[in-house]
């Protein structure tokens, strides 16, 4: 308490300066006090203020790609939100109407992953439906909290939900209108089949890891001896004892097998040897035998050759052929453009219910649906009736087939070996291809209506979009152009229904599909996707409802979120199609940018959004991934609640977010500092504009001392750049720019060299009021850069900054704000030239000055008298400030000398032997010329109690 009160006793100077105050505290103690902002602006409706302020401008459309209705929000999910809130607040100062309505995928297997461990199994579906939706809306809860307080503004209190009764009953309707237009069919066909999903995944469900398999060389026995003779062009085979040998890496799909491949243009070789003391037969691809002998410990003889095309159709017997008639059963050769010599033996056998390639080719060749064999059940068992593996999963199946083959003197080779396999993303379990009933997209197929196929449309799609980051394009592209028909079905109960009735009988769609399609969603707008339960035929069938049923699989998750641009942009949130942009992590190029490609180009022939942009993942100060099992995950909200949101801002708008984004202990450090850097200057600048009146106080530009042309006409420039930056949805250069404006530019020159002015010009003076002009400026200018970035700390700067007119006309925040319109300098280019020359010039003097003051032979920069030497057209430039050249360099005098050559210029410091003044800290000769004020310079004198000193330049 002494000290307080020794404080308040002291007495004040007889001579003050112009220190002026601001409420705007130094610390921004942002973990403690934003959620007060947050609070504020939901209590104002900042966001609805907004939306009231752009009313009729034109309109600026980013669709929120929705989270996952599942757990907290991770580093990712800030990322990816701050880059969506950075990018609507920047198009909305640029003079767009640019609303934001964050939404949320609701459906799918891990909300019933979670209903299931929480309440068990074998719940009925109505009230796995029912508990799910709690669940999920519940979480939507937790996460917007947690948007909110990374200062996101939005439509937080009407944000989609791809469960709303609405959407559902929309997305039913789209179903119903693609399938109109001919795109949907019912068939068998392999997909990608999780056993712990118990259902189809899509394409963007499945992520390879290692897994370590047995590689095994199998022969199929010869049983069309002459065909194979005359294929090779032998009157008859030497030996009746031969195999055709595969190689594979699923040995579980041997029990499976249907044919045989061989590339129609590779030669293929009959090789004689001698196998376990038996004279034996082989074919392999002619390239691969002398490799394969080796591999199986055999030397041989090659009798023929032959292309593949000749032992087109030849039939060979199953390997497990003589333990079971199971197995009696022929594998013909199917010829198929995509065998290689690459490895293995040149001959791939065919699974059809377990391979893309290998049910094409079965198809192709005249194999109905019903002669496939499928004997893996949906949890990865084989069927009872499978003949020495019913029962065990087929994994485990492995060695057991290994082990018959080898019986059956079938078995070539086995080791073991590791590759990269497809695994579930959820369960990070092995996943296959597995031949179900499933509902498809046709990628191929001219719609009714004619025109252009699904994947015709798509491509041209993504032709007309826009990438950000470019490469972006090809990745897409790539993906479109080989991705097979899209498997819209899933064998789930919580999920919106592929609400069909099938005819008992022939499988086949009720005729009138397309109108009950109708019927069903108007129940579902009322009642949820619930009300598909509780729908019987007979309730919309009438007489024919015996002989249907009800379809009872859902559609793909992804059709969800990829349907969003017509149940939310055509539907429950009404916004211009197509949206401007779409706004996700990279992986979304075979996610959400790809579903919602495909389905608009069915439902609308067209890609449903202009421009995509991609932000990379967040990984470690040693850029690895983060993860539970490494121990280096950051959680957002331990960012927020020490540092405060808007350093986590920082942090991703200072990051380049078209690669790896990368986050350490560090990396926040800096950007800490960085943040308290511009703070400082925002402080420095609502201080030293405290008492401007911006109405009555303001000089025209015209008037204004040349160095605050420089300063408005500097800011200019500083803004056309980040205007341009922001077009292009680019921030890190933008923060760059603005770290180096306010540290560099402002605080390393022109308010280093402002304050003297500020302090010690007369109160209402010209002089002052045209630097405090300059600096109203640039912070209207500073504080409307910053907001997009810096939400919370330009809200608050705005708060102490507009006055009162000024602050009400903003309904109360900056975000109605547009960015703003500074007054043209007339000779800006000319300027810019000659103080960044002058710049040069200082940092070179300066530096000599720190030379002289370490030496002792000076203090601060006051006490030096300077002489520069300087050479034309330099002598020019400097002399061209007059007397105000000391203050560009804070000397207390400086004075310039006209010399030949640049090899004769140069800068000499001596130490003042003049006064100093107690005000203004210059050492001058006419200290103490008034005896009135013995301790005042002339120019604070005049400052104080005459006319004011005269101030041109600087």
């Amino acid at each position: 308490m002494s000290n307080e009160k020794s404080k308040d006793k002291a007495p004040k100077s007889a001579y003050p300066v112009n220190m002026t105050e601001t409420p705007f505290p130094m610390r921004g103690d942002l973990a403690k006090r934003e959620p007060q902002w947050v609070k504020e602006w939901q209590e104002k409706q900042i966001y609805q203020r907004i939306r009231k302020a752009a009313k009729g401008r034109p309109s600026f459309v980013l669709h929120d790609g929705p989270p996952y209705a599942n757990g907290e929000i991770h580093l990712g999910h800030a990322v990816n939100k701050i880059l969506k809130d950075m990018i609507v607040k920047a198009r909305t100062l640029a003079g767009f109407d640019a609303p934001y309505v964050p939404g949320w995928d609701c459906h799918g297997m891990p909300i019933e992953i979670q209903i299931e461990k929480m309440f068990g199994k074998h719940l009925p579906v109505a009230e796995v439906q029912s508990k799910a939706r709690t669940y999920a809306d519940s979480q939507i809860e937790k996460q917007k909290i947690d948007f909110k307080r990374l200062g996101v503004l939005g439509e937080w209190d009407n944000p989609y939900k791809t469960m709303a009764f609405g959407n559902e009953a929309d997305e039913i309707r789209a179903l119903g209108t693609i399938l109109d237009k001919g795109y949907v069919y019912r068939g068998l066909k392999p997909v990608n089949w999780c056993f712990d999903c118990g259902s189809a995944l899509a394409e963007a469900e499945v992520e390879y890891q290692d897994k370590r398999d047995p590689s095994i060389d199998v022969g199929f026995p010869f049983l069309q001896h002459d065909k194979i003779a005359a294929a090779f062009g032998l009157d008859k085979l030497p030996l009746q004892h031969g195999y055709c040998v595969i190689w594979t890496t699923t040995p579980w799909t041997i029990p499976s097998n249907q044919a045989l491949n061989m590339h129609p243009e590779i030669t293929y070789a009959l090789v004689q040897t001698v196998r376990d003391g038996v004279p034996t037969l082989l074919i392999l691809a002619n390239d691969l035998v002398e490799t394969c002998l080796k591999n199986y410990g055999l030397e041989g003889e090659i009798l023929a050759t032959c292309l593949g095309s000749a032992l087109s159709l030849i039939e060979f017997k199953h390997p497990l052929a003589a333990l079971d008639p199971g197995y009696d059963r022929v594998s013909p050769v199917y010829l198929g453009e995509y065998v290689t010599i690459d490895s293995g033996t040149g001959v791939v056998h065919s699974a059809p219910a377990y391979g893309i390639e290998d049910y094409n080719s079965c198809k192709a060749h005249g194999m109905k649906d019903d002669d496939i064999i499928s004997p893996v059940m949906g949890d990865g068992k084989y069927a009872s009736w499978l003949p020495f593996f019913g029962g065990m999963t087929i994994w485990e199946a492995s060695k057991p087939i290994c082990d018959k083959l080898k019986e059956a003197g079938t078995l070539f080779k086995l080791v073991m070996f590791e590759h990269s396999y497809m695994h579930c993303w959820r369960h990070k379990t092995p996943i296959v291809y597995r031949a179900t009933s499933q509902w498809f997209a046709r990628m191929d197929v001219t719609p009714k209506d004619g025109g252009p196929t699904l994947r015709e449309t798509a491509l041209a799609g993504v032709e007309a979009t826009q990438f950000f980051p470019s490469w972006g394009k090809a990745r897409l592209e790539g993906m479109i152009a080989n991705r097979p028909d899209w498997t819209l079905s899933r064998q789930r109960q919580w999920g919106v229904p592929m609400a069909f009735f099938l005819h008992k009988e022939t499988g086949q769609l009720h005729p009138r599909t397309s109108e009950l399609l109708e019927l069903i969603a108007q129940r579902v707008e009322k009642e949820g996707i619930e009300a598909w339960q509780s729908i019987e035929p007979a309730d919309l069938l009438g007489d024919e409802a015996d002989m249907y049923v009800k379809n009872r699989d859902t559609l793909d998750v992804w059709f969800d979120s990829g349907c969003t641009h017509q149940t939310v942009l055509r539907g429950s949130h009404p916004a211009s199609f197509p949206a401007d942009l779409y706004l996700e992590g990279s992986d979304q190029h075979r996610g959400w940018f790809h579903s919602s490609l495909l389905t608009s180009s069915m439902l609308n022939g067209r890609a449903p959004y202009k421009a995509l942009l991609t932000h990379g993942f967040v990984v470690d100060g040693e850029g690895r991934k983060m993860s539970k099992s490494l121990g280096n995950g950051v959680e957002p909200q331990t960012i927020f609640n020490t540092l405060g949101a808007d350093i986590l801002r920082l942090w991703v708008a200072s990051s380049d977010y078209t690669s790896e984004i990368t986050i350490s202990d560090e990396i926040l450090k800096r950007v800490t500092e960085s943040y308290r850097r511009i703070r400082n200057t925002l402080r420095f600048l609502l201080a030293n504009t405290s008492d401007f009146d911006a109405n009555k106080d303001m000089v025209a530009v015209a008037d204004m001392l040349e160095i605050d042309r420089y300063a408005v006409a500097n800011m200019q420039a500083l803004q056309s750049d980040v205007l341009a930056h922001f077009e292009q949805f680019e921030f890190h250069p933008v923060i760059a720019k603005l770290q180096s404006f306010c540290s560099e530019d402002l605080g390393g020159f022109y308010l280093d060299i402002l304050k003297d002015r500020l302090y010690t010009s007369g109160t209402n003076s010209h002089a002052r009021r045209s630097a405090q002009s300059a600096l109203w400026y640039i912070t209207q200018s500073l504080l409307r850069l910053m907001a997009p970035t810096l939400s919370f700390t330009a809200e608050e700067a705005w708060k102490f900054f507009a006055s009162g007119d000024e602050f009400k006309a903003s309904d109360e925040t900056i975000f109605t704000q547009l960015f703003y319109v500074l007054p043209e300098v007339a000779d800006a280019e000319s300027l810019l030239a000659k103080y960044s020359e002058l710049r040069t010039i200082r940092t070179d003097v300066t530096k000599q000055l720190e030379e002289v003051r370490v030496s002792g032979a000076i203090g601060a920069s006051l006490q030096a008298d300077l002489t520069l030497r300087a050479s034309q057209p330099k002598y020019t430039l400097l002399t061209s400030l007059g007397d105000d050249l000391k203050f560009i360099f804070i000397t207390s005098s400086a004075k310039v000398a006209l010399v030949n050559s640049t090899e004769e210029e140069g800068v000499a410091v001596t130490a003042s032997t003049e006064k100093k003044c107690e005000r203004c800290w210059h050492y001058r000769a006419d200290v103490g010329i008034n005896p009135a004020h013995p301790g005042l310079c002339k120019r604070c004198d005049d400052n104080l109690f005459g006319q004011g000193e005269a101030r041109q330049f600087a």
